[in-house]
């Protein structure tokens, strides 16, 4: 094993093709906008955008959305800006400064990937959106500002905070409660707060209503409740319910169907009932994509939500008094980042739909109506355009627009006008540097082994000749999709920066859709046999590889393999078991030991009952794991971890390396002291991507 030194190298490929036209500098130099939102009155929206780790907040107001940046971050220190709240009078942004809110623990806990010996904290803050002195309102997270402009909550050691926005008091305790409080929403009319308090085994639902005055629990029972929403005119609220922990150990390899309904409380008296219950079937159980439940109260006094009980995440409304849900979004996609317009009447959200077969990889806008079915593709076309907010004065819709050539940016369209997008700061793209001719990635269907269809996007170089070398990407998650252009991931827009790099130096491309994944339907996302309970999705792993060693401009000796995190398992699972096939991969931050990574599920030392197939299960979790097949593992590897990451336990690494040191595979590491999973400084980004492509082209480029 030797350390990886970050080093230039001159390629003199045997391939002919083009020359580089673009240096990885110049297709990191990208800006990426997130945590785009409206003020619920008139037309003000405000996002934030990382400019190669310099994260900070923008602001536009209709006609024009002219921006401007009333924050001013100049450093790459690692601090994200998440939260992000404009006020309901718009005079104000919140935000939360620190943290890693993409984390599986810790997310609230400091980042300090810049080694400062006073590392920041993570701070709930304030800003005039005219512009002015930024203030710290306290250390915290979760912030949640008053209907009236004026107060802000947060959440602070799992309690409820209270101060004023303009920061011109202290934060003070708000109430103090057993348990972890989150969830936090006021009521309508701002006098009372509703949350959530975790207790272990169970949580509850308890409504805040002065400092002087007793909470007061709704309908309080052995269960976890959560999700809370209020009312219109702020008399009820509804909430979701799931069973609390408990019962007798069950079995490990089957699945389990996971229940949830959905309740309503009357607050003044605080009588209860369930309204809904989802169908007790596999598809049926609690969404496990983005925004859970989805629940909101709609106008018209529609409860609506998000269930994948027909196979599709789908949005349905029912009525608060109970009755059959509508469905709201037949047909065979998927709807994300789902939100309710001002005036309740409108749900708008991404989905993967459209008039273009195509649109089954992308994102586009689409808006229902709350109570009836019929949805309207706002933005249709090539592009893809994500995270919809209509404005308060329900004139504009803001979103974030890309295409397979241009990364991210914030863009309007009026909503009832020509349907015209105007992009925002098209001026954040750095133009004179930043490659003008991207490869537009073809999507490509595939069988696996055991008849799954298996998709995939290829980025292929221009004007090649002659056999070249190939890698496959595999995302993690799993539960993503990779997308015919620029993501609204973070995380995944880096790979899609680096896929365009790896093609520019001559590698053909896949980025895989494997099962496990979003955006096929249920059955693709929750299949049988896969993760620790018998790795299936490695099938169309491998049968990505054949795919791209049939490739006449191929040549499947030089077929190389990288991916993150459940992509970092998948990597190793193919040098492992496939070395033949796979010549050579990168392995990031990847999980390797099921059984280790998993062990809660197995640790039933406390309970004199036992789980009834617990020793099959270890079994099953050991055969699906990496670790298993190190005998027939050949191939050169390279492994970068680091060592702040709260996703992926740094040992997984630390395990593996010396597992395949004892074996003597060749290998070369990597480790990232003191960041995280998502790489929140920008610099160790381009380190883990230089490394990455100069790794594979010193690997499977011909000298």
């Amino acid at each position: 094993m030797r350390i990886l030194l970050i080093a230039a190298i001159v390629l003199t490929g045997q391939v002919a093709l083009s020359q580089t036209t673009f240096s990885l500098e110049a297709i990191k130099s990208y800006p990426f906008p997130t945590e785009l939102v409206a003020s619920p009155h008139g037309s003000r929206i405000a996002w934030a955008m990382n400019e190669s780790g310099k994260r900070n907040i923008y602001v536009a107001e209709g006609p024009d959305f002219q921006s401007r940046k009333i924050t001013n971050y100049d450093e790459d220190d690692g601090q994200e800006i998440t939260s992000l709240t404009v006020s309901d009078d718009g005079k104000w942004v919140v935000f939360v400064r620190g943290g890693d809110h993409g984390a599986n623990w810790d997310d609230a806990l400091p980042v300090n990937p810049t080694f400062a010996t006073q590392p920041n904290k993570v701070q709930v803050m304030s800003v005039p959106f005219a512009g002015g002195e930024v203030k710290s309102l306290g250390e915290g997270d979760e912030p949640v500002v008053s209907p009236h402009s004026d107060y802000v909550t947060f959440i602070k050691g799992g309690q409820a905070q209270i101060v004023p926005i303009d920061g011109s008091f202290p934060s003070k305790s708000l109430f103090t409660t057993r348990g972890s409080v989150g969830n936090l929403e006021w009521s309508p009319d701002g006098s009372k707060l509703v949350f959530v308090t975790s207790r272990d085994d169970h949580a509850l639902i308890g409504v805040f209503t002065g400092e002087n005055k007793p909470i007061q629990w709704l309908a309080p029972d052995f269960s976890r409740d959560g999700s809370p929403r209020w009312s219109p005119d702020g008399k009820s609220i509804v909430f979701i319910r799931t069973p609390g922990a408990g019962g007798a150990p069950d079995s490990l390899l089957q699945r389990h169907h996971n229940p949830w309904a959905i309740w309503t409380a009357d607050v003044a008296s605080g009588s209860s009932g369930m309204i809904w219950q989802a169908p007790a079937t596999l598809a049926g159980s609690y969404p496990s994509t983005h925004g859970g439940a989805n629940l909101h109260w709609a106008a018209n006094d529609r409860i609506v939500f998000l269930s994948y009980e027909d196979g599709w995440q789908h949005l349905y409304s029912l009525p608060a008094s109970g009755g059959k849900p509508t469905l709201l979004t037949p047909g065979n996609f998927m709807a994300e980042h789902i939100r309710l317009s001002a005036d309740r009447k409108w749900l708008v959200f991404s989905a993967n739909t459209g008039p273009d077969v195509l649109d089954a990889d992308r994102r586009h806008v689409v808006r229902v109506a709350v109570d009836k079915a019929g949805i309207e593709v706002l933005t249709p076309g090539s592009g893809l355009e994500w995270t919809p907010a209509i404005t308060g004065d329900g004139k504009s819709l803001a979103f974030l627009s890309a295409t397979s050539q241009r990364p991210p940016l914030p863009a309007v369209l009026a909503i009832d006008g020509k349907k015209t997008i105007k992009l925002i700061d098209e001026t954040r793209l750095p133009a004179l540097i930043f490659p003008k001719n991207l490869v537009t990635p073809r999507k490509v269907t595939f069988k696996s082994s055991d008849g799954i269809t298996v998709h995939a996007d290829v980025f292929e170089p221009a004007n090649m000749k002659g056999k070249g070398p190939a890698v496959l990407y595999i995302h993690g998650g799993p539960p993503r999709q990779m997308l015919l252009g620029w993501h609204y991931s973070d995380y995944y827009t880096n790979a899609y920066a680096l896929n365009q790099y790896l093609c520019s130096l001559g590698f053909t491309v896949m980025s895989v859709n494997y099962r496990l994944g979003i955006g096929y339907g249920f059955n693709f996302h929750q299949p049988a046999n896969a993760g620790m309970l018998g790795a299936s999705e490695y099938l169309d792993i491998k049968a990505a590889g054949e795919w791209l060693a049939a490739q006449p401009k191929v040549d499947a000796s030089r077929i190389g393999v990288y991916g993150g995190s459940y992509g970092g398992f998948l990597t190793a699972m193919a040098l492992a078991r496939d070395s033949k096939l796979f010549a050579t991969g990168v392995d990031v931050h990847g999980v390797h030991d099921f059984v280790t990574a998993r062990g809660n599920a197995f640790n039933t030392t406390n309970r004199y009952e036992k789980v009834p197939d617990l020793d099959r299960a270890i079994e099953v979790a050991w055969k699906s794991s990496p670790v298993a097949y190190l005998d027939t593992w050949s191939s050169p590897v390279l492994i970068i971890h680091a060592d702040d990451d709260r996703n992926v336990r740094f040992n997984q690494s630390t395990d593996l390396v010396r597992r395949l040191t004892k074996k003597g595979v060749e290998m070369e590491t990597m480790v990232i002291v003191d960041d995280t999973h998502h790489w929140m400084k920008h610099d160790n980004e381009v380190k883990l991507d230089r490394a990455i492509a100069e790794y594979l082209t010193k690997k499977l480029l011909k000298k």
